[in-house]
């Protein structure tokens, strides 16, 4: 059956369930991939075929896409535009989202400038920073608010969604406050842990620790290399 046909029932279905982050962040994946497929003009597309692009087996690919719903045709695989419109709905990029910048430095004026959120429906509506005079001149042509302005600018534009790009020691004090400004997803980008209510989703990404993973990897090659030629 083909996957559009179903999409406009899988909502109540997701919502019952527990869909682990894994199986959500490889829909993105597996977004992309789809994107590429129907640019190169590819119709129909395999589980073995997305799996060879993705870096995924075939099998996990298939248990992902079962967890919200019933896609492709035997035998024949998925119509690749039709799946890759279901997974756009299931992720909530159809649609805009308002996004409210705190911290407009060097890594926040860097996010602004990145054209690929706008591209998935992610607009930045307001920008707030300690310091709004200082930071004016990087926000292209947003207007930087001071940090007392959050609350009340986040509610008159009912902004749902935030991006912290601030230093640690001040992370957590913006984290409650967007909460009670009524955010309710928070992406921090501060290299600290963080506590938010039950209903506020918060996802971390600490650019350092991810370099260090890296240079765990580059290490352990070197040594292994230096150990051959012993």
């Amino acid at each position: 059956m083909p996957a559009r046909r179903r999409s406009t029932s899988l909502r109540a279905d997701i919502a019952r369930q527990r869909i682990p982050k894994a199986a959500v962040y490889r829909l993105s994946v597996y977004g992309r991939i789809l994107q590429e497929l129907d640019e190169e003009g590819v119709r129909v597309a395999s589980s073995a075929g997305l799996a060879d692009r993705s870096g995924f087996n075939p099998a996990q690919i298939r248990k992902d896409l079962a967890y919200f719903g019933e896609f492709g045709i035997r035998g024949v695989g998925y119509m690749v535009r039709e799946l890759r419109q279901v997974l756009r709905d299931i992720l909530g990029v159809t649609q805009k989202w308002k996004v409210a910048l705190v911290g407009a430095g060097n890594l926040g004026s860097a996010l602004m400038a990145y054209q690929g959120f706008q591209a998935h429906g992610f607009c930045f509506e307001a920008v707030f920073d300690k310091y709004p005079r200082d930071r004016a001149k990087r926000t292209q042509n947003l207007k930087v608010y001071g940090m007392g302005a959050l609350r009340r600018i986040i509610r008159s534009r009912g902004i749902r969604m935030a991006v912290v790009a601030v230093p640690a020691k001040g992370a957590q004090v913006v984290v409650d406050q967007l909460a009670e400004a009524g955010v309710t997803a928070i992406l921090n980008f501060a290299p600290t842990p963080l506590s938010v209510p039950p209903h506020v989703k918060l996802r971390n990404v600490d650019l350092s620790l991810e370099l260090e993973g890296l240079s765990y990897y580059l290490s352990w090659e070197k040594r292994r290399r230096g150990q051959r030629g012993r």
